[in-house]
């Protein structure tokens, strides 16, 4: 029995009709370390590590399912995420990872088909929503990190299998004559690839598109030689000489690979567990705070900027490791995010704060940006850049809030970019210390652009966040680009464009108080549809392809009747009975 046919057996009908998170009683959470990994083993020989799959049949994230062929769910990719970041941070040596499975003849029959059809729609959303963003992430690796991903597939990869194999740079498939690729979803469950299937096919792969329409829709997938052809991988190597050939593979690729030298001589730094406390109406680490105010539908979360200067130079960075501001705050704001957007789905409006001094920020900013030629430096702008992606992606409204004592400059600067409306107040507080004056003076609010505005942090369709705030307005992003390094007062930012409204304090509690009170009155169906489409102004990416179109189509398809009704196909998988389809085209 191959892993395809065998995957049939992998679901059946839920009789419960519940919802797979309902049996969680905790919230999700998503730090780990390699040490308590329950489904994938790590290692790194020299320049090539290795991510071997090996799920754990019964170590679903929720009960009411077995995690048979490799089949995973939101726990599974939390083991990958983390090993990718780790591979990054803590192993600088590597060139090439080499991802494959340690069950026999099985590389990854993709997502739990029994977990999907069970669970609830906001869990299915997030779900294929962090596996995207993981996939990125990988591809993000091998063009930024020179960590070339190699898929080396010992047996079948179908659906979310193949997805993970399509991240990858390249792909190798075992030649046994029963090992095959495929992307089943269509025809066996009336929904989509979800995790940037199609889009990688067509665009990455450069797939023929009557090809890749024949390839979704053949169950069964396509092996061996027309593989090949098809260029739905790069080689088949017959399954006695598999080993030795994936080795050589990945020992000609490291090699090849132009930063080989850089990092050779340099050891990487420990990610060290992030220290949170959660509790009924807080989350809250050492630089990030989110308050939560459930019965206004509200989450407020506050980035500290750091309590001292940047180091002197790029050994003082290293010299922190995980310690290093810009790291620890974004490693914490990563995590909230992804507590935030899967434990607490009712809070649709985020108010976004910051407290510190802006000056300190821009000097950590420089220094990074001063040295992307070393390869910490050059990990944590990216890991910043990707996490900001992951605010753009998150479906909540984004309301910053600029207020005296903020630190909205350069990398932080990025969080009101970022927001669906920004309001900065217009007047001046009485400064605590800290906040970058003296107790008891008169401060104004102030936003600074920063180097780090001008490109370093790029957007999912390759363009800054002032880029695509004033996309096509050549004259305005020249003008707000000029301010650089300069603070701009409420009346100066407004008349840039840089916020959205500049209220003084007479109304700033009402106005900000109403735009709340009427971002919660609205559909929060009708509110995410909004944002995304106006978040992602100007070209289309493969990135944009896949969570402005591709996501938002599986999404609908998997709250349609065709797919998640009670004769849906994804119910009545693996129970012998044939899906009912509604043949209206709509």
């Amino acid at each position: 029995m191959t892993a395809l046919t065998a995957a049939h057996h992998l679901a059946s009908h839920d009789d419960r009709g519940g919802e797979a998170a309902a049996g969680r009683a905790e919230p999700v959470e998503f730090r780990v370390a390699p040490e308590h990994y329950r489904h994938w083993r790590l290692s790194a020989d020299g320049p090539v590590a290795t991510l071997t799959m090996d799920v754990a049949e019964q170590g679903g994230i929720v009960p009411g399912y077995e995690l048979k062929l490799n089949s995973y769910d939101l726990g599974v990719d939390i083991e990958l995420h983390d090993a990718v970041q780790r591979l990054r941070f803590e192993h600088p040596e590597v060139r090439v990872v080499v991802l494959t499975s340690d069950k026999d003849k099985v590389f990854c029959a993709g997502a739990n088909i029994k977990m999907l059809a069970a669970s609830a729609h906001e869990w299915k959303v997030n779900f294929c929503k962090f596996t995207n963003e993981t996939r990125i992430a990988m591809e993000d690796a091998t063009a930024h990190s020179g960590q070339i991903y190699l898929a080396a597939l010992n047996g079948t990869a179908s659906g979310g299998g193949y997805e993970l194999a399509l991240a990858c740079e390249r792909i190798m498939l075992v030649d046994d004559r029963s090992s095959v690729v495929s992307l089943p979803e269509l025809p066996l469950l009336g929904v989509l690839p979800g995790t940037g299937g199609l889009t990688r096919v067509t665009d990455k792969r450069r797939v023929r598109r009557d090809l890749a329409d024949y390839f979704a829709t053949r169950a069964e997938g396509v092996g061996g030689r027309r593989a090949v052809q098809w260029r739905l991988v790069d080689e088949v190597v017959p399954r006695p000489v598999f080993g030795q050939v994936v080795r050589e593979r990945a020992l000609a690729l490291a090699a090849s690979c132009p930063r080989a030298a850089v990092a050779a001589s340099q050891a990487g730094i420990a990610l060290t567990p992030l220290g949170k406390a959660r509790g009924a109406d807080e989350i809250s680490y050492r630089w990030v705070t989110a308050r939560l105010d459930r019965a206004a539908g509200t989450a407020e979360l506050t980035v500290r900027g750091p309590d001292a200067g940047a180091p002197a130079d790029v050994a003082g960075l290293h010299a922190l490791g995980a310690e290093f501001w810009p790291l620890a705050m974004t490693r914490e704001l990563d995590d909230l995010i992804l507590d935030l957007r899967t434990n607490e789905p009712e809070l649709g409006t985020w108010v976004l704060r910051t407290a510190g001094d802006p000056h300190r920020v821009l000097g950590y900013d420089q220094l990074l940006l001063d040295n992307r030629g070393d390869w910490l430096a050059n990990e944590i702008v990216h890991y910043c850049k990707r996490t900001l992606k992951r605010l753009d992606v998150t479906s909540r409204s984004l309301i910053a809030l600029i207020e005296p004592g903020s630190c909205f400059a350069g990398s932080l600067l990025e969080l009101a970019l970022a927001a669906d409306r920004s309001f900065m107040l217009s007047g001046v507080a009485d400064a605590a210390a800290g906040d970058g004056g003296r107790p008891g003076e008169p401060v104004p609010a102030a936003i600074v652009v920063g180097a780090a505005n001008l490109g370093a942090l790029p957007m999912g369709n390759g363009l800054s966040r002032l880029a695509s705030r004033f996309y096509g307005d050549e004259t305005g992003l020249a003008a707000a680009a000029g301010t650089a390094g300069r603070p701009l007062d409420a009346a100066q930012a407004a008349a840039l464009g840089l916020v959205t409204f500049a209220p003084d304090d007479i109304d700033w509690a009402d106005e900000v108080r109403l735009a709340l009170e009427e971002r919660s009155s609205f559909s929060p169906d009708a509110l995410t549809g909004l944002e995304a489409n106006y978040r992602f102004t100007g070209p289309e990416t493969m990135e944009t392809k896949i969570f402005g179109r591709l996501t938002a189509w599986q999404n609908w398809i998997f709250n349609r009747p065709n797919a998640s009704g009670p004769a849906g196909a994804l119910r009545r998988y693996g129970t012998g009975q044939r899906a009912e389809f509604d043949r209206k085209r709509v």
